[in-house]
């Protein structure tokens, strides 16, 4: 099995060339102003930034496709009865089915900030690889702990899928048909408690090494190498998002203004 954490960071896009530590925080803060937006008419502005940042970017739109799937999937499974429940502004009915105006504005709402903001995710990590990504976390304030805890577990995130790999097809070898029956489930219940096992001993293993080498999480040397923001059009990129996030936050508070 292999994982795809930085299948396109090598691309040379604008995105992939802003300094990492402002493209952080620039993203960041669009992430934020998506997050504010509580009125449904401003869902296609959200929508239009991401999609804009997104053909930037250079990457392939299955990279989006496969990331979306399953959220996108729970997240339709949470809003899909909105339209049918909630609200009292009737624009369809079909004996007692009835489509509100509310409960659609509200899954419109719900499902445009969930697009926007999962893509910007996408966008920073597709475009950054993640030992990058981990180092401007550092050098923005992370503690060295919960860096280091970041990097083995991406270190052995490609151990473990080597490992399910290697008994899915010992599974298959062995004439393993997956279904919906008691002992289908209870092979696979099986498989996952062996690599749970073995995931459990390697990390010990692990963590002796470290310890027989000297490691102490109370004396960590690591530092980050990402000093600085960048060159101009990094910084003027932050600016830019920043604008774009206060303009979205004052939308919210405009009619509040107006009609006071």
């Amino acid at each position: 099995m292999r994982l795809t954490l930085d299948s396109y960071t090598a691309l040379q896009s604008p995105l992939h060339r802003w300094w990492p530590r402002s493209k952080l925080v620039g993203l960041g803060l669009l992430m934020l102003g998506f997050t504010s937006v509580q009125q449904v008419q401003l869902v296609p502005i959200c929508l239009l930034v991401t999609a804009v940042l997104y053909m930037l970017s250079g990457l392939p739109w299955s990279f989006l496709r496969s990331r979306l799937r399953y959220p996108g999937l729970f997240v339709l499974g949470m809003v899909i009865a909105l339209p049918l429940l909630s609200g009292s502004t009737i624009l369809w009915q079909w004996g007692p089915l009835a489509i509100r105006q509310e409960g659609l504005m509200a899954m419109g709402l719900i499902a445009g900030r969930f697009l926007s903001i999962v893509t910007i995710g996408m966008l920073l990590l597709g475009t950054t690889p993640l030992l990058k990504l981990i180092d401007t976390l550092v050098s923005l304030g992370l503690p060295t702990l919960m860096a280091e805890m970041a990097l083995l577990a991406y270190r052995y995130l490609f151990d473990i899928a080597d490992q399910l790999a290697i008994l899915r097809q010992a599974m298959r070898l062995r004439g393993f048909q997956p279904g919906g029956n008691r002992q289908s489930w209870q092979q696979l219940a099986a498989v996952t408690g062996t690599l749970l096992v073995r995931s459990y001993e390697q990390s010990e293993r692990v963590y002796k090494a470290m310890r027989l080498r000297g490691y102490s999480n109370g004396r960590s040397n690591m530092s980050s190498q990402i000093q600085g923001w960048g060159r101009a059009p990094d910084i003027a990129a932050i600016g830019l998002c920043a604008t774009i996030a206060l303009i979205l936050m004052s939308l919210q508070i405009w009619p509040v203004v107006s009609g006071g």
